[in-house]
């Protein structure tokens, strides 16, 4: 037999970086080398202190049952410790931290445990993809506000008609932001907040890559602001500050209402966080930093290198502020598909079509800063060879 899925599950697009996946892999089969700058997995190694902490935490008695629903105490107040040190910010452990597995539960979860169907959900486009998917899972419907590199890609929130913004139940934001490496300001994280305030709506910051910020710019919290902890929550996860991307261990933190209302969603969705996972993410978040500030530097490194080169073949780009992600406009004559499917053709160099973040990234392409020197001057080269661009 086969049975039909819902309707639900039937409007949902598929994965986007799983379809990606599949193209590289198809030039890979048949034995062509592809450079994929398209990937978002990090390529550096997890720090040796946080895997002996997991291996000595899965040998201990507790972590071999199922840990607190709502996550071990010891690791809610790490995450508390974390937020101080990092961005002065105190936290209720119980009451304004919640743990799951892995920062995409948060951006999933938090849209299903707020919003009934028929409510608006308020975003960006360019936008990461599961945004949209959010909305459609809660039933929501959706308004997109276009990120300008004119306004350092960030939302201008004066362009919402004032009938839907009078029905936003939820704001998600993400910065720095994937795609466009874009870092937010002390003025529009103020300027979010007494938006929020206007209209009575609650603000995600989907703060993935707060660890990543380039030019010695710390990235800014959004509970750092006046009024952060009233209007706003904030996700985060190990992925990308720590190298554990395939840990899955992400945490929300903010506002007691909608960290509430998450963590009762996430009990019954997905129940627990494996206890090791959480000891070793608590030795991550209290650790020492080093790590992290190195591969911030790696990151800008490498952002460097590829800028200049990219520039010495004549393909005018724009550097980054933070993420390990650039945002490159694609050439006269191009779409971001287009341009992508050509690189892909013609270079073997895999780059992200824009478009898959929304309408307003048609004419830009996603490359990832997470392949070494040595490759990402090798698919410069690459691309310079296909003559699209002359210097």
């Amino acid at each position: 037999m086969i049975f039909s899925s819902s309707n639900l599950v039937k409007a949902l697009p598929d994965n986007y970086f799983s379809a990606i996946d599949d193209k590289v892999n198809l030039y890979k089969s048949k034995g062509i080398d592809v450079i994929n700058l398209a990937a978002g997995n990090p390529d550096q190694p997890t720090p040796p202190h946080i895997i002996s902490a997991l291996k000595d935490a899965v040998d201990q008695p507790i972590n071999q049952g199922y840990p607190p629903f709502h996550g071990k105490k010891s690791t809610l107040e790490a995450v508390a410790a974390f937020y101080k040190r990092e961005y002065q910010v105190e936290l209720d452990p119980e009451r304004e931290v919640a743990v799951f597995n892995g920062s995409a539960i948060g951006v999933m979860g938090i849209p299903q445990a707020l919003l009934d169907p028929g409510d608006w959900l308020l975003t960006t486009d360019p936008a990461y993809p599961q945004y949209y998917s959010a909305a459609a899972l809660a039933r929501a419907h959706i308004h997109t506000i276009p990120l300008k590199e004119k306004h350092g890609f960030l939302p201008d929130y004066t362009t919402v008609p004032e009938e839907i913004a009078e029905q936003v139940k939820l704001l998600m934001i993400n910065y720095p932001n994937n795609p466009t490496g874009a870092v937010a300001t002390v003025d529009f994280l103020t300027k979010t907040l007494d938006y929020a305030a206007r209209y009575q709506f609650p603000v995600m910051n989907d703060f993935a890559y707060g660890a990543l910020g380039f030019g010695g710019h710390k990235p800014i919290s959004l509970l750092q602001i006046p009024g952060g902890k009233e209007y706003g929550v904030e996700t985060y996860t190990a992925s990308k500050t720590y190298n554990m991307a395939g840990w899955r261990f992400g945490f929300a933190v903010g506002n007691a209402s909608v960290i509430g209302a998450l963590k009762h969603y996430h009990t019954h969705a997905y129940s627990t966080v494996f206890g090791a996972v959480q000891d070793a993410g608590a030795v991550a978040l209290l650790g020492t930093q080093e790590p992290v500030r190195e591969l911030a530097a790696l990151y800008e490194r490498r952002r460097d290198v590829l800028i200049a080169a990219l520039r010495n073949i004549g393909w005018d780009v724009a550097a980054p502020q933070g993420s390990f992600f650039a945002w490159f406009k694609v050439p006269e004559g191009y779409t971001s598909a287009s341009f992508a499917n050509f690189l892909l053709d013609e270079a073997h160099v895999a780059v992200a079509p824009g478009e898959g973040f929304g309408r307003a990234g048609a004419s830009h392409v996603r490359v990832s800063l997470v392949n070494s020197e040595e490759r990402l001057l090798e698919a410069v080269q690459r691309i310079a060879a296909t003559g699209v661009f002359q210097a």
